[in-house]
């Protein structure tokens, strides 16, 4: 009788309802799935559920089943309209499976009715970010508000412009978005300039009080990028004005900038302290967190960044600290949501974001007595630190605490894993062309990152092992009999130069070496047997974020190769503001791979002792190194297509920029295109991350002057884009 039992329910469940296609995508991005996660569930692969979300398949049984049960959990949770109509799709940029806010939980205590008594529209100067405009475009009546709470002000009135996105159902609990620029005016109102252009006042006379403000009133954050993980805590940004209001000076001191925070015993510490706040071990500095103990699922915690302790590093942000309140907080409001909301440096936020979209635990099975723990949630790094191989430890690492003191290892003992920096003199014919022209590869990082199969356990010491491209790992091989032509950087070493033996490599470099048709032997490697495509969301969502800015500034996926070397040559006058959340975007791409492998920083460090970054599961320098090996062979990949294609060879090439001789001073000028369709495998021009623009062009003149004056090994890739060299090529 069971059998029949299992023959029933085998067949109502081929055929259990499903609701349209459209709603199964909105269920999921309302509860913050992605697409990988709803086909690790199901056993089946990420283009299979987007099919069923296209309505291009339907699920079969098995699967079938599963996937009813969850969009029904969804359904409860997250019921339809109640006009029955789904919000419409915004095509102004690719679709992407950025997560939907997700589920309303406790975040601080309930966040109270809005006390708004008038709202005007938001600024619509330049594109504004992807949040649901909440704020109501007439007058409303309302309850007087309370003593004390924030009262929306009208945001000041702009030009209109198109906006860039529609924006999606917002989250009630992060009504006012991700962040507020704290400020005050002559008169001492404090006011929070929001990222929607919603302006707040703000009531709270003391430091302890605008925290309690932050969590109690002001309903700042953000949804969590994945089911897994946590909402972003809200960000506060104190202008030089607010700094002075809340008892923090203007400026740090010397002493007090070395340090990187202010003492223990400033009287806005203890204030803080007074009021039972804590503040983790980098204190209260340019970017303090400012918590108190977690009370169940609740977190409590607010984010500072202080302007006027270079918080928003110039180098990345460029001239931002100096906006006005509301522009900044539109400029910090669209990072944040396209990226993550800034909790430090480009380099920190890069890192963030990977544990973010990847994080280290999830909620397991329930125990016997209903309760639940936190398990290891797959695909991620985990919660603790892996011991890296010897090889991939840089020097100082407590690993080598047992080589001699001033011993200098080579490719034999050390993995070295580094973008290129070479160049080689022109020949006669390159002598005989006008130009030299640069190309760069956008987002050429990122793009490294895309599909990279990377370890995510400890690594596994074999001897002689058969190499597998498919494993990751450092490999002990020799390379040096591969024989390429010299015109070209040798793809196996980040100076160009023929390697002289064997060295340790990434597993992407040794796989190369088979693809160009050579046989390779291994003495030895350090595998990684548990593995996976962790860099997948973090690169789709950079990615994401630098094509709709790239929108924003006119340069759109599609366009002509003459149409896209004209909008980039004025895409960065369209709008400044703009154009520094590019080099902050692109910022957080090389920052992020290169925190990868953060080494020892400040006074006291002594080389064989740790440093507080080995106890981040995320320092892993074998992934920066797959990253970096998988970039450099992209490069070189394309290059050789190139020469085999037309005989043309760079003369110079800098990590993602290489220079070429050329009769004219476009990329089009040497770059093969035929009827409008560029050389397959190679050079391509256009927005999307891999692709390339141009950097720069200068004159073979002037490669002579430069070479005379500052050397023949002067490696032109480096001065291309303006053609200033100003000091000698060391190169830094």
């Amino acid at each position: 009788m069971s059998e029949l039992f299992d023959a029933v329910d085998a067949l109502v469940a081929s055929r259990s309802p499903l609701p349209p296609p459209a709603e199964r995508k909105r269920l999921r991005q309302a509860h913050g799935l992605t697409l990988d996660e709803v086909a690790g569930a199901l056993d089946v692969r990420r283009a299979t559920v987007s099919g069923w979300e296209a309505g291009r398949t339907e699920p079969r049984p098995p699967e079938r089943e599963a996937y009813a049960r969850l969009l029904r959990q969804l359904g409860e949770l997250y019921p339809a309209p109640a006009d029955g109509i789904l919000p419409a799709q915004d095509t102004a940029v690719p679709q992407t499976d950025t997560p939907a806010p997700a589920p309303a939980e406790a975040h601080t205590s309930p966040a109270p009715a809005p006390a708004t008594v008038t709202a005007t529209a938001p600024d619509t100067t330049r594109p504004r970010p992807v949040v649901n405009d909440t704020t109501d475009t007439t007058a409303t009546t309302a309850a007087p508000p309370r003593p004390g709470a924030a009262v929306a002000k009208p945001a000041p009135k702009k030009p209109a412009r198109e906006k860039s996105a529609a924006p999606p159902a917002a989250d009630p609990r992060f009504a006012n978005g991700p962040l507020a620029v704290i400020d005050t005016d002559s008169d001492g109102r404090v006011s929070a300039y929001c990222a929607d252009g919603l302006i707040l006042d703000v009531p709270a006379k003391s430091l302890p009080s605008l925290v309690e403000w932050a969590l109690t009133e002001a309903r700042l954050g953000a949804p969590r990028l994945s089911h897994h993980g946590r909402d972003a805590d809200p960000l506060l940004v104190l202008t030089d004005a607010a700094a002075t209001r809340y008892g923090l000076p203007a400026r740090l001191s010397d002493e007090e900038r070395h340090a990187g925070r202010l003492p223990e015993d400033h009287k806005a510490v203890k204030q803080l302290t007074r009021a039972d706040w804590q503040l983790t071990r980098r204190g209260l500095g340019p970017w303090a967190w400012i918590y108190r103990p977690a009370q169940g699922s609740r977190r409590i915690c607010v984010q500072l960044c202080v302007l006027g302790w270079d918080a928003l590093d110039p180098r990345s942000w460029g001239h931002a600290a100096s906006l006005p309140p509301a522009e900044l907080a539109h400029l910090l409001g669209t990072y944040a949501t396209r990226v993550i909301t800034p909790r430090g440096s480009t380099a920190v936020n890069g890192l963030e974001l990977m544990t973010a979209l990847h994080p280290p635990t999830r909620a397991g099975a329930p125990d016997a007595d209903g309760r639940r723990h936190s398990e290891y949630n797959p695909g991620s790094l985990g919660s603790a630190p892996v011991d890296c191989a010897p090889p991939e430890a840089p020097d100082g690492h407590p690993l080598l605490a047992g080589l001699p003191r001033f011993h200098q290892r080579g490719p034999a003992e050390m993995l070295l894993e580094e973008a290129y920096d070479w160049a080689r003199p022109l020949t006669d014919d390159e002598y005989h062309r006008r130009f030299l022209v640069g190309i760069d590869v956008n987002m050429a990082f990122a793009a490294g990152a895309n599909g990279a199969v990377v370890g995510l356990g400890a690594p596994v010491h074999v001897k002689n092992p058969a190499f597998d491209p498919k494993t990751p790992g450092s490999w002990l091989v020799d390379l040096s009999h591969v024989e390429l032509d010299p015109r070209l950087p040798n793809p196996f070493t980040p100076t160009g130069e023929r390697p002289d033996g064997p060295a340790w490599y990434a597993t992407p470099s040794v796989a190369y070496a088979v693809e160009l048709g050579h046989a390779v032997a291994p003495a030895e490697a350090y595998v990684r047997p548990e593995n996976g495509r962790y860099l997948d969301a973090w690169y789709q969502r950079l990615r994401d974020a630098y094509i709709a800015t790239m929108a924003d500034l006119g340069v759109t996926i599609g366009m002509e190769p003459q149409a896209f070397l004209d909008a980039m040559a004025r895409h960065k006058r369209t709008d400044p503001d703009l154009a520094v959340l590019l080099s902050v975007i692109k910022a957080t791409v090389k920052g992020g791979i290169g925190k990868l492998r953060e080494r020892p920083r400040g006074g006291g460090w002594r080389p064989g002792q740790p440093w507080p970054a080995l106890q981040r599961p995320t320092w892993r320098p074998d992934i920066r190194a797959a990253v970096i090996s998988r970039t450099r062979v992209n490069m070189h990949r394309k290059m050789l297509k190139l020469a085999r294609a037309t005989g043309q060879y760079p003369v110079a090439v800098l990590s993602d920029c290489a220079v070429y001789a050329s009769d004219g001073p476009s990329p089009l000028d040497f770059l093969p295109y035929e009827d409008g369709k560029p050389l397959k495998g190679g050079f391509q021009l256009g927005v999307s991350p891999g692709m390339v623009k141009h950097e720069g062009t200068q004159t073979v003149l002037w490669s002579e002057e430069v070479r005379e004056q500052y050397g023949q090994d002067l490696n032109l890739a480096r001065y291309i884009k303006d053609g200033n060299v100003t000091a000698k090529d060391d190169g830094q």
